[in-house]
């Protein structure tokens, strides 16, 4: 990260070197034209680009405003361009000087229209926690879900790629985790309708983006709004000729960091030392006795076998897309085609992704107003079982073929099944393929000034199936019988809205009053066959039928209902005294009788404070504005029917006769089952500095969450596993901040940065019956921590030589692993010594986004980090102190001549899992520092596109994840937490964007 700065300072010192050699010239030439820029108040303005227009000569204003420029000739025109001022044009004849060119400033910043709730607002009326994501952010990094472009842009939202599968997900999270089993994250709405599956969305089919995060912004929403809400608008088409774009780009991917294993040597060494501490092996003269013969051979001739690295290969990246819009004043159409297409670091793991979009506006009338929005998405995946389990345990003293190539079941003699099994013909296969459909249509109606009456009618369907087979010998059936499965899902959804707006300006009174009437319907219906011991594995999973064992067949179907009523009423005084009243019920079908219906209100407010009289003479902000809101949103994310009693079908037989049977399912019925509700209150600042060369914005906010959707675990005794009831609460308060600068924009030369910062302090603040500490699903919900912590006993290191007497005490020997005895009664107890040891949750993360451009050149560095979150990660746990397994390179364990305090001392008769306490060893540092993006870009000058018939053409190339700063041993990349397979990689791409 040090050499960074110093390229940059480099750069511009040569460029001001020769900006310096430019403007020497200049002096004293025939054709210069020379002058001073101002501002209204006949201010000068520094360096103020100067450029003479269809060429790249330039110059900028000095320190008093004054510029000298040689045209190169005449007549020209100059063009004069400053952060936060609008762009000005002044025609030249003839050699001359230009006395106070008065640049104005620029509002289009603060009047631009912001995307919120069923309407839209102007940013410099926002009352609102609401962040916008520039359509151009959402391009700089190749990827196949636009979120990932998103992370560390937007303050308060939290976002990690899940694996490095192909089309792997991501994991999003906005102001942190208010519930523990009822989900967490963000409602996503895409031109104004519900859609769950932001990843079928291209990234240059977007126009816009805005992430909700107040209660005030998301009460419209209601139960859905409760964990953030992220709006995505599409591109429309615009009157005039058609415009074409095509974009494309081609990658390679490789691992970006992952943990090695022992070697041979290392492997052997750590097998000796377990066999040395049971007195078992003293010397290589003893390696007979804990080698079998083969492994002795192997040995001797120094094979080793990686069979992570045979596994992990290089994988490709590639996207092309070709958009068409354009239209008349009546009708407005744009059209685009997608072709996605990913290969993982493992074979068998691929996909392709098909998409076509079309949106249409048709100006019926005057008055009326109606269109189209349609998705379609086609994917065809390959997926892969994760092989490095079993890559990463198998001894490496073996091959996996033999000396004539052939390959080895069971590899070394032993009873570890070859990691390359399921990559053998015919041994297993899993293609899932999915279609979703999301057409949407609406009519808007304008009778009158002011008013509006729109509906709109969107429908989500889809359609799955994923088919698997597991031959005999792959790695999961490891000699059982072959396995197919068939699944199946057929899903349906409608979304139904009026939405009636009012505006009306009474002098210096601004309203605006929109009501809103929603319905929303989802039914999913499923199925799945299944069989065992097929008698052709090519047949894989298309012939069911000739399964010979387990023959298998389920369905399900699940249905849901949301009715919803809300109003909203903004008001404005003067343009400067701004209040926002909202209100929404919700009746949610997957809740109980009575308590289905619910009331989310919210209120906000601003004040501008740069429109004031008494700020009219400063000149340092050009804006300032205080916000403040409150409101309460709800969320009923359960499994449907969770408040209703089912039945379960039961194998049962009399003798040889089978008999229908029926029980209860896992989870009992709540009849009382009703809303999780969260109570926000935000206070924000936006400010700008400058004449606009700096903007920020400062949040602070505090939601405490109450009437949890609780999974409580039930005992035995009851017939039932667990219950979902609402109790329990939590917190969550914290800081956003946001700072875009323009340090340097000059005619040749620009350079913008942004800065987000988030610090979100997460707490559970109550649990069931007063418990401090409950267990769900193998992991702990503790009071007064995140949800997701980890609660276990605190690893002080290794007992040492010198502190037997006290290790004994604990029935515990120096090489042992020793814990902090918490309560100090000298034994060591679940109950009494395992605390919170650390937590998922980062305590800040931090975005730094740099772009710079020079003449045709553009340049993008994004550097994101995430600090203070604890990982268990797999590579430490998987430390085998018997030495049967592989394990981990790099790691020191203990020995007397190396009293390590870090891992424990082999031992040949204490398996991992017999061994005290070594759920602990997995727990380190996941903070990282990453240099997530760089692209460097070059467009084409006019001079050329034009005679080529072209309006643009740029190339570029990109790098993400390029280096990674982090305490993770072997260059983990922790981003994902802890787990090993799939992992993150690091993708280089080079790309072409065409505008015809």
């Amino acid at each position: 990260m040090m050499q960074l700065p110093k390229r940059i300072s480099s750069f511009f010192i040569m460029f001001f070197c020769l900006t310096g050699i430019n403007l020497s010239f200049a002096v004293g030439q025939n054709g210069t034209v020379t002058g001073k820029v101002v501002d209204k108040e006949g201010l000068p303005l520094i360096a103020v680009s100067v450029l003479v227009k269809g060429t790249t000569t330039g110059t900028s204003t000095n320190n008093q405003g004054e510029f000298s420029l040689t045209l190169p000739a005449m007549p020209a025109t100059l063009v004069f361009n400053y952060v936060g001022y609008k762009t000005r044009e002044i025609p030249i004849d003839a050699p001359k000087r230009l006395s106070n060119v008065v640049l104005e400033e620029d509002a289009t910043n603060l009047d631009e229209v912001v995307v919120i709730g069923y309407g839209t607002v102007k940013k410099r009326d926002l009352t609102g926690a609401v962040t916008s994501v520039a359509r151009e952010e959402l391009t700089k990094l190749p990827t196949t879900n636009v979120m990932e472009s998103v992370q560390g842009k937007a303050p308060g939202v939290d976002i990690v790629r899940q694996s490095g599968s192909a089309t792997s997900g991501v994991s999003i999270t906005v102001r942190g985790n208010r519930s523990i089993t009822a989900g967490n994250g963000p409602l996503f709405i895409v031109d104004g309708m519900q859609y769950s599956s932001i990843q079928d969305i291209n990234p240059n089919d977007i126009e816009s983006m805005e992430v909700l995060k107040d209660a005030s912004s998301t009460a419209i929403y209601g139960s859905r709004g409760a964990n953030g809400v992220i709006i995505v608008t599409t591109k429309r088409g615009v009157s005039g000729a058609p415009k074409v774009s095509f974009n494309a780009y081609y990658g390679v991917q490789n691992v970006a960091g992952y943990p090695r294993v022992m070697n041979g040597q290392e492997y052997v060494a750590l097998r000796r030392e377990a066999y040395r501490t049971t007195g078992v092996w003293s010397s290589p003269a003893d390696d007979a006795k804990i080698f079998s013969n083969e492994q002795l051979s192997f040995i001797e001739n120094n094979v080793s076998t990686d069979y992570a690295d045979m596994l992990l290969g290089t994988g490709h990246q590639q996207d092309y897309q070709l958009n068409i819009s354009g239209g008349t004043e009546k009708l407005k159409s744009y059209f685009s085609v997608d072709f996605f297409n990913e290969k993982g670091l493992f074979e068998m793991d691929d996909a392709r992704r098909y998409t076509a979009r079309l949106n249409l506006d048709y100006q019926v009338a005057g008055t009326l107003k109606v269109g189209t929005q349609t998705q379609l998405t086609y994917y065809d995946q390959n997926k892969r079982a994760d092989p490095l389990n079993q890559a990463n345990k198998i001894s490496p003293l073996n091959t996996p073929f033999d000396t004539e190539g052939n390959y080895i079941i069971y590899p070394g003699q032993g009873g570890a099944i070859n990691p390359l099994a399921d990559e053998q013909p015919g041994n297993y296969k899993n293609n899932v393929k999915t279609l979703r459909v999301f057409p949407t249509v609406f009519a808007e109606f304008k009778p009158v000034e002011g008013l509006s009456i729109r509906g709109n009618f969107a429908v989500n369907l889809s359609n799955l199936r994923d088919g698997l087979y597991e031959g005999s010998y792959s790695i999961r059936r490891n000699g059982a019988n072959s396995r197919a499965t068939y699944v199946t899902n057929n899903g349906l959804g409608y979304n139904w809205q009026a939405i009636v707006n009012y505006q009306k300006t009474f002098g210096e009174h601004d309203f605006s009053i929109t009501g809103i009437s929603e319905y929303l319907y989802n039914d999913t219906e499923n199925a799945t066959a299944q069989g065992e011991n097929q008698l052709l594995d090519n047949n894989f999973f298309y012939n069911l039928g000739s399964n010979t064992q387990n023959l298998a067949i389920t369905s399900a179907y699940t249905e849901t209902k949301l009715l919803s009523y809300a109003a909203r009423v903004n008001y404005g005084y003067k343009g400067k005294y701004l209040l926002t009243l909202t209100a929404r019920t919700d009746g949610a079908s997957q809740l109980a009788v009575g308590n289905k219906w619910d009331f989310f209100p919210s209120v906000a407010g601003a004040w501008r404070i740069v429109d004031e009289g008494f700020m009219k003479e400063q000149s340092l902000f050009s804006d300032l504005k205080l916000r403040a809101s409150y409101g309460v949103s709800g969320n009923s994310s359960v499994v449907a029917y969770s408040s209703q009693s089912t039945l379960t079908r039961i194998p049962f037989a009399y003798g040889d006769a089978s008999a229908p049977g029926y029980g209860f399912p896992n989870n009992s019925r709540n009849p009382q089952l009703g809303w999780e509700k969260s109570a926000n209150t935000n206070i924000g600042l936006d400010f700008g500095l400058f004449k606009g060369r700096l903007n920020g914005t400062l949040e602070l906010y505090h939601t405490s969450t109450s009437d949890l959707l609780l999974d409580r675990i039930l005992p035995p005794t009851s017939g039932y596993s667990f219950v979902t009831q609402n109790i329990g609460k939590t917190e969550n308060k914290g800081i956003e901040f946001m700072l875009n600068a323009a340090p340097i924009s000059n005619n040749q030369f620009k350079w913008n940065s942004t800065v987000s910062f988030t610090k979100n302090i997460e707490k559970v603040k109550e649990l069931i019956d007063n418990q401090d500490v409950i267990s769900l699903d193998a992991r702990y919900v503790v009071v007064g921590y995140p949800v997701n912590s980890y609660f276990d006993y605190e690893k002080l290191g290794i007992w040492q030589l010198g502190e037997e007497e006290l290790a004994g005490q604990y029935g515990q020997r120096p090489g042992d692993i020793r814990v902090k005895d918490q309560n100090g009664d000298n034994v060591i107890t679940a109950d009494g010594d395992r605390v919170v040891v650390g937590s998922q949750v980062p305590k800040w993360s931090l975005g730094w986004n740099n772009d710079f451009s020079y003449k045709n050149f553009d340049l993008n560095i994004n550097v994101f980090a995430r600090i203070g979150q604890m990982i268990n990660a797999n590579y430490l746990t998987r430390y085998d102190p018997q030495a049967v397994e592989n394990s981990t390179a790099d790691i020191s364990y203990w020995t007397p001549e190396n009293p390590s305090n870090q891992w424990p001392r082999p031992n040949a008769n204490l398996s991992r899992t017999s061994m005290l306490y070594t759920s602990t060893l997995g727990y380190t540092d996941g903070s990282f520092v990453k240099l997530r993006n760089v692209t460097l870009g070059y467009t084409l000058p006019t001079s050329v596109t034009d005679k080529w018939g072209l309006a643009k053409l740029k190339v570029y190339v990109s790098g993400r994840n390029l280096a990674m700063w982090t305490k993770t041993i072997n260059g983990y990349d922790p981003e994902r937490g802890g787990g090993e397979s799939a992992p993150l990689t690091r993708l280089i791409v080079a790309g072409i964007n065409v505008n015809f």
